[in-house]
């Protein structure tokens, strides 16, 4: 199986879905290598960066879930690290 290395950025606008995305990610906990949060409360926002590690299929679908949240916008950059595990 490979893996590729990743970084997936979201930004929380609606508060009410912070649980439900820990509860995302903390189903896909396996793959992560760190997280790191900025709270922006001079726009009311939040800014967190996930680094995962993880098969392609996998990071698309933690992706795909965190973006139908309600409130939460994702995108996903991939780096050309790909090991076999």
């Amino acid at each position: 199986m490979e893996t590729r290395v990743a970084i997936i950025g979201i930004i929380v606008q609606d508060e009410n879905s912070i649980g439900l995305l820990n509860t995302v990610l903390h189903e896909y906990g396996k793959y992560i290598i760190g997280r790191m949060g900025i709270p922006y409360s001079a726009k009311g926002i939040n800014i967190i960066s996930i680094a995962v590690d993880a098969p392609q299929d996998v990071i698309s679908a933690l992706s795909g879930k965190i973006g139908k949240l309600q409130g939460i916008s994702t995108k996903t950059a991939y780096s050309n690290v790909i090991t076999k595990s």
